[in-house]
């Protein structure tokens, strides 16, 4: 049986699930996905919260998923690639796929509290520019963590029409 709707009760219940980023151990979030709480696949939609201090996230880039930040609570400062900004309650992120490296640190002395929303392809490739490392993730496969600078690019090899 599917799960159409959350009562906010039920929301408050959840204990969440704590995270901390494989790459950066101070990008550490408590979050409740509710998209899949209620069967959503297309992609996910995330209450989370941040203690002050750390990051929502290790700073990276998708190169095939948009993603999005809505701020419910709190103050921080969002990095989208080289440039800062001073996030609030109410403040809309966007993240196009294959623009600048986001993330936002918790700069307050109470919980960031936001929603985060993003695609979930069955493929993505991502770049994490502070560990000059780059993602590759295929449905069905492990993931592939490789430094950049180990990346070869073949050349021939064209296809013909």
């Amino acid at each position: 049986m599917n799960t159409y709707l959350l009562k906010r009760a039920r929301i408050d219940a959840e204990a969440g699930i704590e995270k901390a980023h494989f790459l950066n151990p101070r990008a550490r979030r408590c979050n409740k996905s509710l998209g899949d709480l209620t069967g959503l696949t297309g992609f996910g939609f995330h209450l989370i919260e941040v203690k002050p201090g750390d990051w929502s996230t290790e700073l990276h880039r998708h190169y095939y998923e948009d993603e999005c930040v809505y701020m419910l609570a709190g103050v921080g400062t969002a990095t989208i690639g080289d440039e800062q900004f001073a996030v609030a309650a109410g403040d809309f992120l966007a993240y196009p796929r294959g623009g600048p490296a986001p993330t936002i640190q918790n700069t307050g002395d109470e919980l960031l509290r936001c929603i985060v929303v993003g695609e979930r392809r069955s493929h993505d490739v991502g770049d994490y520019p502070n560990q000059n490392k780059r993602i590759y993730r295929n449905q069905g496969l492990p993931w592939n963590l490789v430094d950049i600078k180990d990346i070869e690019t073949p050349e021939g090899g064209e296809k013909r029409s």
